[in-house]
């Protein structure tokens, strides 16, 4: 069995645990210590079965500890197994450490992160197990089935051993009554892809961009070109200042939205924030493709030419690979730096405050 499966059957037993970890919790167990016939149920944090049963046990917790006799078969799922008495009958248990130091009259079947069958401990007849670590030190009546990463069996094992590992058992001389009989696991075949076809996706990702973003730049064009100029404005004269602030908004704001984030008043304006930010951030890419085409196409043009020129160069410089990290950044970076001047430009106390020192400079004594 793959380690692949192994992963699974622990899978199994976890999604176990987590399904009976509300059920215990709710309703806690004392240990059973009647005799009555009949299927028996527990579930709770800490299980012990100290006294003598007659009847199956069904079992459920953190912890499962069989200490008593029981006239039945023992189905049991927890965190950690513990099988010290006696169980006549059969034994089916699924948790992360399973321990057997108490005998089984008849059979086993185990899915356990860790499975010790300790010295003193018996199954009478066959054990199926699998896991990531076993360790039969006691003995089993006939057969032993398992799929482990790592086998050692320094006990005794009266039939045949059939194990399925990536490693060679640990098995001592005479511990083996039968045969052994190891099982490769099956190895999924590596999947060879052609470069032509890797060539071809690549191609087929850029035309898609290609006409996804062109059409982006297009819509924006015809529908805020007014905006885009004037965004685009902070960027001709002084591009650096707008890198700088870029830059540092991009480094401060997010801490900034991630405090807001952690306390109970703030929660919903980081919230507002972050929808804020990304809108920002995303929009980067339509600033930057109308920038590079005012750069290129000098003098008055139309936004929707401007922007598609802009957008094709921004479109093939983010297909190159190591080029695209620093086009990425700044695009983001002068996008960003530019909404954030604009916005300053366009503030309300601005807007107040240049009519009053208007006034001021026309009522101002001449010399």
């Amino acid at each position: 069995m793959t380690a692949r499966r192994r992963a699974a059957f622990t899978a199994v037993a976890a999604f176990l645990l987590l399904g009976i970890g509300g059920a215990s919790a709710a309703a806690p167990r004392p240990a059973a210590t009647d005799g009555t016939q009949g299927p028996h149920f527990y579930t709770g944090v800490t299980i012990d079965v100290s006294g003598p049963i007659d009847g199956d046990v069904y079992a459920a917790g953190q912890s499962v500890t069989i200490s008593g006799n029981v006239r039945g078969d023992v189905i049991a799922a927890a965190q950690t197994i513990t099988i010290a008495g006696t169980v006549d009958g059969n034994v089916r248990l699924a948790a992360q450490d399973v321990t057997i130091t108490g005998g089984v009259t008849r059979s086993g079947t185990v899915f356990a992160s860790s499975l010790v069958l300790a010295d003193g401990g018996a199954i009478g007849n066959d054990l199926v197990a699998a896991g990531s670590s076993l360790r039969i030190s006691g003995d089993i009546g006939r057969d032993l089935q398992v799929s482990a990463a790592n086998l050692t069996i320094d006990g005794s094992v009266g039939g045949d051993v059939t194990y399925s590992s990536e490693n060679t058992a640990r098995i001592a001389q005479g511990a083996v009554g039968g045969t052994v009989h190891r099982v490769q696991p099956q190895r999924s075949p590596a999947v060879e892809i052609s470069p032509w076809a890797v060539l071809f996706g690549w191609v087929l990702g850029v035309l898609y961009a290609l006409i996804a973003l062109s059409i982006l730049t297009v819509t924006a064009g015809l529908l805020i070109p007014r905006w885009l100029q004037r965004v685009t404005d902070r960027l001709l004269p002084s591009p650096w200042r707008a890198l700088l602030v870029g830059f540092v908004a991009a480094i401060v704001v997010p801490f900034a939205l991630l405090f807001l984030l952690v306390t109970i008043i703030g929660a919903p304006l980081a919230l507002a924030g972050m929808l804020v930010w990304a809108g920002l951030t995303l929009a980067t890419f339509l600033f930057s493709a109308h920038y590079l085409g005012r750069l290129v196409l000098r003098g008055n043009h139309p936004p929707v030419l401007t922007s598609f020129l802009g957008g094709l160069i921004l479109i093939v410089a983010l297909q190159i690979p190591w080029l695209n990290i620093l086009v990425w950044l700044a695009m983001v970076f002068f996008g960003l730096g530019a909404q954030l001047l604009e916005f300053h430009r366009q503030a309300p106390w601005r807007r107040t405050m240049e009519p009053s020192m208007a006034t001021q400079h026309s009522t101002a004594p001449h010399g």
